[in-house]
């Protein structure tokens, strides 16, 4: 099973593909995309939109854990990553990839297990179950924390 986890933002979106054989899960890549600061918004999300679909057109991840939107104090930031997570919503149903939404709380449990957990937290437990040399971007271990998260919760156990 390959999963597609993605971290939105309307300034630096992660992604990281990671797929479980048996229990082994493994990171197949990941990264981020960051519409250049220059842009009006509107074509920023639209590169995130193009990004998404470039990325799920080459990988053909089977399904997509995205992190649900949280409520922030500031009102203009919230409506602009659930711009972002629309753009991402919209390119996996064009590409066909079933998304399931999580929780920052739920992601950060299921890796760290503690719901409150640091992002630097979350980047070194990603990077243990992964077994991973070098250290990903904190935006791309969020994402890659969501595909761990679905792939723990699904139990998807497939032997190849």
């Amino acid at each position: 099973m390959l999963v597609l986890g993605v971290d939105p933002g309307s300034r630096v979106t992660g992604y990281g593909l990671v797929e479980k054989i048996t229990n082994q899960m493994n990171c197949i890549h990941a990264g981020t995309v960051a519409p250049s600061n220059q842009l009006p918004f509107h074509q920023k999300i639209h590169e995130i939109f193009q990004a998404m679909l470039g990325i799920m057109t080459r990988y053909r991840p089977e399904e997509m854990a995205i992190e649900d939107i949280f409520y922030d104090k500031n009102i203009k930031s919230t409506l602009k990553l659930g711009h972002a997570r629309g753009a991402i919503l919209i390119a996996a149903v064009q590409c066909g990839v079933k998304i399931f939404e999580y929780t920052p709380l739920e992601i950060k449990k299921a890796v760290v297990g503690y719901g409150r957990a640091t992002k630097e937290q979350v980047r070194a437990m990603s990077q243990v179950i992964l077994k991973l040399k070098a250290k990903p971007a904190l935006d791309a271990s969020d994402a890659l924390a969501a595909a761990i998260c679905h792939l723990n919760w699904t139990r998807h156990d497939i032997e190849r």
